[in-house]
């Protein structure tokens, strides 16, 4: 396994091009198995999660090419509808092809989903929305067993507005006989960029982007080309990396109104910025301010993929500052790690809030990715940290950033990889 080896000192600058978002393209390469014909897919990320659903798609028989950051997906030679077992627990959103599959196919079998280990995210919602469309769902050893004489539209209304449902039910209902209303459906900037590349191969979806999302089954969807939004999550990560090196950084190609949660508590430690449609620049305080109180909530709230980032940021603030998660009880393993690098932070017995006293600086240290966003934040931390700290795990982190230490690099961190 490799490991990042960070020596911190140097307040980055300079502009940085946001790549695609790791959070669109795993539902959109889903999406491409409804069709039997061919899919274009630009400014798709280099990740590993990119690359582990184009082996899902493979192995279902799909022919796909990658050149550069762009993705080809023939599914006309699509012919199984068994999900890979191997391939499904190293990646816990592979659950869409749920819905993919068994939209094309009238049946599928996939094993629970693996991934980063955030604590309970159980699949019921999807489960319970998929049934209420004529398809008949059977667990066994593992697996997920899915059946339909033909899907048929319903009006579903999820207990929790959950990301992964609403995406499976769309992929679900695409096909389907009928209209399907999802109510209390996740309003997420990636539920719109899906619904735009699924209307473009000819489905009928509105309302993405709110809370009731309507599809009108359509009999068949064509070719289509399509380029994926920026990355909200790595946007924000360079954000937190531009303020917690007190440097000055420009992000491009990216959409502003989609980083409001995150611009807004930067705003609050103190941080400057100047937008334009798209990009955004960042001038960092002479000193990061606490910030009182920082919730995670499904969007428009507080992203929870980004607190991990700021708990390294508000290390070295000037006060307390308080992180309540509220989604994932799991989602704070890096807080032993910042600890390590001299952080103050005590997490509450409910594992969920922690109460942060800025410390004046970190220390370089040896340290254990043990997820996506809590190794991006040590990261983070190693740029501010005095002496060189290794980010041991690196492949939790490939599975969400495209080259961060050639990223980082160029806006004058020193950061080295190693395998």
């Amino acid at each position: 396994m490799g490991e990042y080896h960070v020596r911190g000192g140097n307040a980055l600058s300079g502009e940085i091009r946001v790549s695609g978002s790791k959070n669109a393209i795993l539902p959109i390469l889903a999406a491409t198995i409804l069709t039997s014909g061919t899919s274009v897919i630009r400014n798709c990320p280099k990740i590993s999660d990119t690359y582990v659903s184009i082996e899902i798609l493979e192995a279902l028989g799909c022919k796909v090419k990658m050149e550069d950051d762009t993705i080809t997906v023939d599914s006309s030679t699509a012919n199984d509808r068994c999900v890979p077992e191997k391939l499904v627990r190293e990646m816990r959103s592979s659950i869409i092809f749920l819905g993919g599959v068994l939209g094309r196919f009238n049946r599928v079998k996939i094993s629970y989903p693996g991934g980063c280990e955030l604590g309970v995210r159980p699949i019921d919602l999807h489960l319970k929305a998929i049934r209420e469309m004529n398809v008949t769902l059977n667990e066994d050893h593992g697996f997920i067993i899915g059946e339909t004489t033909g899907i048929k539209g319903a009006s579903v209304n999820l207990d929790f507005p959950s990301v992964g449902a609403t995406e499976n039910i769309m992929l679900t209902a695409v096909l389907a006989d009928g209209v399907t209303k999802i109510s209390n459906a996740a309003k997420e900037p990636e539920i719109i960029d899906l619904q735009d590349f699924l209307n473009k191969m000819g489905a009928n979806i509105s309302g993405a982007g709110t809370d009731i999302i309507i599809i009108e089954g359509v009999k068949k969807l064509g070719n289509a080309e399509h380029s994926v939004m920026f990355d909200r999550i790595v946007a924000g990560t360079y954000l937190v990396a531009a303020a917690i090196t007190k440097g000055g950084v420009t992000l491009t190609d990216v959409n502003t109104r989609h980083l409001t949660s995150i611009t807004s508590k930067l705003t609050e430690a103190g941080c400057e910025f100047e937008m334009r449609e798209d990009t955004i620049r960042l001038s960092p305080p002479k000193k990061i301010r606490a910030i009182s109180r920082l919730i995670t909530l499904p969007h428009p709230g507080f992203p929870t993929d980004a607190q991990a980032q700021f708990a390294a940021l508000l290390s070295i603030a000037n006060g307390a500052s308080v992180i309540e998660e509220t989604l994932f009880e799991s989602r704070n393993k890096h807080i032993g790690e910042l600890s390590r690098m001299g952080a103050n932070i005590r997490l509450a017995a409910d594992g969920r809030t922690s109460v942060i006293r800025g410390v004046p600086a970190l220390t370089g240290a040896v340290v254990n990715a043990r997820d996506l966003r809590g190794g991006a934040a040590l990261i983070l931390a190693g740029l501010a940290a005095s002496g060189e700290t290794t980010v041991k795990n690196s492949h939790f982190i490939e599975r969400g950033y495209e080259n961060i230490d050639a990223a980082l690099s160029s806006l004058g961190a020193d950061i080295k990889y190693i395998a």
